[in-house]
């Protein structure tokens, strides 16, 4: 899956909110819950750089682009815009 299908999935999933999804208990929380859920896998990739599998890592950062997204989705931002400040 690239990025660009995580986004797309993450807005999807914004639009329809499926009940009982995590992803919708952050949305419906806001901003706030979402970042502090992005900065919680910062740091469990930071983390498992130091003292997991390449794996582990991989998983975790998986789960930091997730958050990326979901906080581009909830703050309106689109691919583009991000794309333009890299």
């Amino acid at each position: 899956m690239t990025f660009e299908e995580v986004y797309n999935l993450v807005c999807q999933r914004k639009k329809e909110m499926p009940e009982g999804s995590g992803s919708t208990e952050l949305f419906k929380k806001g901003a706030h819950a979402i970042g502090k859920k992005l900065v919680e896998e910062a740091a469990e990739s930071w983390m498992a750089a130091r003292y997991e599998s390449k794996k582990d890592q991989a998983i975790e950062l998986s789960q930091v682009l997730y958050y990326v997204a979901m906080m581009m989705a909830e703050k309106g931002l689109s691919l583009d815009e991000v794309y333009k400040e890299l």
